[in-house]
């Protein structure tokens, strides 16, 4: 085991952060954008158990990271504190255990074990952590896939949905589209591929008035025949004539290195790679990014990436 790792460990151990000395601002340093699928009872290849994700979150803390959300990665607006580093962590497919409520007393609570409610947990005692990560969504798949749970799947009601959504939008995470029942968009015709996106976006307004969706995630990485409606296009509503039209600021793969930092100019926000997280391998990528890992420096939008 390597000396960073160790550190790693010791400080999870003690409760306070590794890597605690300073270190030189490089702000064109690589990001880790995370993604996460189904949050269960055990890992698999697309589930991270509870606990597992427990230990992710100390884990990233303890090596000096902080959330984002790739909104405010596109945007340089890396609000994190002089000498951490951004994190973005995204959760694919609104299944009922990344964000579920449990009826207690006449009332709704969120459910501890679930996604969201581990995070608020986390954020409550590590106040610096916040409440900033990128939720990209599904309306209407099958098994529960229809903004985080419906029809009793999991204990979740249909009414549920488009409150959940509300509370993300509230506490500031990041709403994103991922069609509408997570279609392989590579098979479709160009209009059936927009009018996936476009009603994936608008099942989104339906919840939260007005929200400006900035984010898609392409379903499995296969992007359409015609790439760029990944990124932007329109769809007509057949009875009413009505034109829906989305432009995003950002598309996320499905998989690939660490991100290129906003400020490089070879960041891409059209195709923004993604680390999938799959068992215990977090602490194996942030020993490969340690050496070129991103680090804020000064207040920010006021660093000036060097020539």
């Amino acid at each position: 085991m390597n000396t960073l790792r160790l550190l790693g460990l010791a400080a999870l151990m003690v409760g306070r952060p590794a890597f605690a000395q300073p270190r030189p601002s490089n702000v064109l340093g690589k990001i880790p954008v995370l993604e996460y699928h189904l949050i269960a009872d055990k890992d698999s290849r697309w589930g991270r158990d509870r606990d597992g994700f427990r230990r992710d979150l100390a884990l990233l803390y303890a090596r000096g990271y902080r959330p984002i959300t790739v909104a405010q990665m596109v945007d340089q607006a890396i609000d994190i504190p002089a000498g951490t580093s951004p994190v973005v962590i995204t959760f694919d497919d609104a299944s009922p255990g990344q964000f579920s409520y449990i009826e207690r007393n006449g009332g709704l609570e969120i459910d501890p074990n679930s996604a969201v409610g581990i995070w608020l947990s986390f954020s409550k005692s590590h106040p610096d952590w916040g409440t900033r990560a990128t939720f990209c969504l599904l309306p209407s798949a099958m098994a529960g896939h229809a903004f985080f749970g419906d029809k009793g799947i999991d204990g979740q009601q249909t009414a549920w949905r488009y409150p959940k959504l509300r509370f993300l939008a509230e506490q500031g995470f990041e709403l994103c589209g991922h069609t509408l029942w997570h279609a392989q968009l590579n098979k479709f015709s160009d209009s059936m591929v927009q009018e996936q996106i476009a009603r994936g976006v608008m099942a989104i307004d339906s919840a939260v008035a007005g929200y400006r969706v900035r984010t898609f995630a392409v379903p499995q990485g296969l992007w359409p025949k015609t790439r760029a409606l990944a990124r932007e296009g329109r769809w007509i509503e057949p009875r009413s004539g009505t034109v829906m039209t989305y432009k995003f600021d950002a598309v996320l793969d499905v998989t690939g290195p660490p991100s290129a930092s906003p400020h490089d100019p070879a960041f891409n926000a059209g195709d923004i790679p993604r680390i999938q997280v799959i068992g215990d391998n977090l602490a194996k990528w942030l020993d490969l990014i340690e050496p070129v890992r991103f680090v804020q420096a000064g207040k920010p939008r006021t660093v000036a990436a060097p020539r």
